[in-house]
């Protein structure tokens, strides 16, 4: 395992994404135990993504009070049948949401007929209950969350948007085998914004994979903007990036 420090991101670098997975679930795991020695409570927040499987094979059997905990994700598609493995929230109900007993889980309504009345009700439901730690990865295009460079703004009024897909994070949901083709991907979706993310106490970002090689080298070489959002964690107090062998492959280490 290799360390290394870009601004004043933390890079932990692992030979494989289970290796990955591994540490990233012990990370949190502590975090998550000392937070809860002084709050009767903390939020967490969850993104739902393959890149994210062997972090939740290993949290999951993590010996943490879970029923002190609400948890919350961060986007999810816009328009798919209620029941769809798709979804973003049956994702993260079918890897941990189902697996322990939380104290609440808040799902975004991806089928609300009013999306903008769900912004607002998600909002306020991140207004009551602040982030203590986020749990995320990047996307392919740099994206965090639903945050695509065409839509990502760092001073976002906002904390919950809808946002239209562009089309290399509609591809990278068929890379990952999400969808047969690109046809089925939604075009829209509601996100937490590039603000309602960077508000949490801790982030734990964890990117595996040959496919993130190029995003995560523009993570940590190109200047910090929004044109690549996931640059801004950089710019964070306490966070920390995984990657292994396939997604740091770009980099000169």
């Amino acid at each position: 395992m290799k360390t290394l420090q870009k601004d004043l991101l933390k890079v932990r670098v692992f030979k494989t994404r289970e290796d990955l997975g591994k540490d990233a679930a012990e990370h949190v795991a502590n975090a998550i135990n000392e937070l809860l020695k002084t709050e009767d409570y903390i939020n967490m927040i969850f993104a739902a993504a393959p890149s994210q499987n062997d972090f939740f094979e290993h949290i999951v059997q993590k010996d943490v009070d879970w029923t002190r905990i609400n948890a919350f994700h961060m986007d999810e598609y816009v328009g798919l049948e209620e029941d769809a493995p798709q979804g973003f929230g049956n994702f993260l109900k079918d890897k941990i949401f189902s697996k322990v007993r939380f104290k609440t889980v808040n799902y975004i309504n991806g089928q609300a007929k009013d999306l903008q009345e769900e912004c607002k009700r998600y909002e306020d439901l991140l207004m009551q209950f602040p982030p203590h730690i986020v749990c995320m990865g990047i996307g392919e295009n740099t994206h965090i969350a639903f945050n695509d460079p065409h839509v990502a703004d760092f001073k976002d009024s906002k904390l919950v948007k809808v946002v239209d897909l562009d089309e290399a994070c509609r591809t990278q949901q068929v890379n990952d085998g999400c969808f047969v083709k690109i046809e089925k991907v939604p075009e829209y979706a509601l996100t937490l914004t590039v603000p309602a993310l960077i508000k949490g106490e801790k982030i734990f970002c964890m990117v595996p994979g040959k496919t993130k090689a190029n995003a995560v080298k523009l993570t940590l070489t190109e200047e910090i903007k929004q044109i690549y959002p996931s640059t801004i964690l950089r710019s964070h107090k306490d966070a920390i990036l995984f990657i292994d062998e396939d997604s740091s492959s770009l980099l000169n280490l």
